[in-house]
């Protein structure tokens, strides 16, 4: 059983032939991009809202994936069976939404506004000139970010740790590097169309593994058969408690407060090819989380016992499978898919917060009234990046393990936080400021309060309650404050101009 845990994989020539084909072309798309970046922070943290409807879908989609797909819901199947079903769910329909209804309105707002970042929007929208929401929000960014990161990077070692044999702490510092260079360099139109790319790999791996590995096993009659006589309630999604249901569905409050996915719609150079950007994504999204779910319980059919799993781990059964059963050039491609989902996060949540160090603190509140070259800001940009990476490196060495429920707490945190305020400061006209920062607090303080106190965290996932208090608490507070008469006008005369 220990030299079973211990088992790793050997990388075949041809494997890291794949691996560094996918490398060139990310990091040639990073360099090819880096004039149109250096341009002015516009291009740099929202590509000019240049971007094509194709390319906004798979960028939305697979920056919200992130390794917590590949490597954590394949890992949760495995282990559960078919309840990790709801854990796909709710996502996958909150972001139906997104597309088609909240997306189109704040790209029409923000863009009026000249809104770049989700605390530009905040303070244009309730006329903010104390600066308190754009505060609280890029702490809440930084807050959440950097542990977000530090997973992506964790996740990156497990990879390679897996499909290459170093270490998890080499794993983590080559992610790390990679995703640095070509974020840094071509800003979001690189991180845009690196999405595209590494969309592409994501559905390909998803797709093809499980499809070979079942029909290896001898057909999907024989892998429910061994499943069935494993665990006989392995394919019931309601084996399950009625608050976890509940918790994994609730993973979808989430979509509306995550500033990585949101500003993507903000990116699009048309607001009404969100329309078809709505029907692209959401196949992506159910394509893909389908792939993870079957390949959780194919794998769970050839390895019944956790130790047969490298590390016994079982977010390390992605790239195992795939080691078993695929070619070693096509174990490249699955490697690089798996890299791919976890860079594509990485990279825009990097941007994220660095904008909202660059924009939101130093330009608009430390250099407020003054004219800055543009060239310097994205300047300054590049630097944040690279010590951004740095902090989430020292957080993502400590926190190795347990992907998945890291990611969710990171999730959950900024879902909670920002959802509830914006989705009301976008239909709600009466929210006031005073409400929205209620809901930040608010937001954030029940997501770390319910995950630190292990009663609470095993009632329910701790976004559900945070989500409920943040809105709850931004309907108070703004009907207890003087109702916002300025921007009441002013969002009723942009409602009338666009006819939301």
């Amino acid at each position: 059983m220990e030299e079973a845990a211990r088992l790793t994989i050997q990388a075949n020539p041809l494997t890291i032939l794949a691996f560094g084909l996918y490398l060139l072309i990310i990091l040639a798309i990073g360099f090819l991009s880096a004039r149109f970046s250096s341009a002015g922070i516009s291009e740099f943290f929202l590509g000019g809202r240049k971007m094509k409807k194709f390319v906004v879908a798979l960028s939305a989609v697979v920056s919200g994936r992130s390794a917590w797909l590949l490597i954590g819901v394949t890992g949760m199947a495995y282990t559960i069976g078919a309840p990790a079903v709801w854990a796909v769910t709710g996502y996958i329909t909150a972001e139906v939404f997104l597309f088609a209804f909240v997306g189109k309105r704040l790209r029409r707002y923000t863009s009026m506004m000249d809104d770049l970042t989700l605390p530009d929007f905040f303070e244009s929208r309730f006329k903010d000139k104390s600066h308190i929401l754009r505060i609280l929000s890029v702490f809440i960014i930084l807050i959440f970010m950097i542990s977000y990161v530090a997973t992506q990077f964790s996740a990156g070692g497990k990879t390679f740790g897996t499909s290459f044999g170093v270490s998890e702490t080499s794993g983590i510092l080559i992610t790390a590097v990679i995703v640095l260079l070509y974020t840094a360099l071509g800003g979001f139109l690189a991180v845009s169309l690196t999405d595209m790319i590494q969309a592409m790999f994501m559905i390909f791996a998803l797709l093809v593994l499980p499809v070979v590995a079942i029909s290896h096993a001898g057909g999907w009659n024989e892998v429910v058969g061994v499943l069935k006589h494993l665990q006989p309630q392995f394919f019931n999604p309601f084996a399950f408690a009625t608050g976890g249901i509940i918790g994994f569905l609730g993973i979808g409050l989430g979509s509306p407060g995550n500033p990585h996915i949101l500003v993507r719609y903000m990116s699009v150079d048309d607001p009404r090819a969100l329309r078809a950007s709505c029907v692209i994504g959401t196949v992506w999204n159910v394509l893909m989380a389908w792939g993870a779910i079957f390949i959780g319980l194919v794998g769970r059919s050839y390895y019944a016992n956790i130790s047969q799993i490298p590390g016994e781990d079982p977010e390390n059964l992605f790239p195992f499978l795939a080691s078993a059963h695929l070619h070693p050039f096509l174990m490249g491609i699955i490697t690089a898919a798996i890299l791919a989902a976890i860079m594509s996060t990485a990279d825009s949540q990097l941007l994220v917060a660095s904008s909202g160090v660059v924009r939101d603190i130093y330009q608009k509140i430390a250099k407020k009234g003054k004219s800055l070259d543009q060239r310097q800001l994205v300047s300054l940009s590049r630097i944040m990046v690279l010590i951004l990476v740095i902090a989430a490196l020292v957080f993502g060495l400590v926190a190795q393990k347990l992907v998945f429920w890291l990611v969710l707490f990171a999730w959950g945190g900024l879902g909670a936080s920002f959802g509830p305020p914006l989705l009301l400061a976008l239909y709600w006209k009466r929210t006031t400021k005073a409400g929205a920062a209620a809901g930040f607090i608010s937001g954030t303080a029940v997501t770390i309060i319910w995950y630190l106190v292990p009663f609470l965290k095993s009632l329910i996932y701790e976004l559900v309650p945070a989500f409920f208090v943040s809105s709850l608490l931004t309907v108070i507070v703004s009907l207890l404050t003087a109702p916002p008469c300025e921007a009441e006008e002013e969002l009723r005369s942009i409602a009338a101009k666009y006819r939301f």
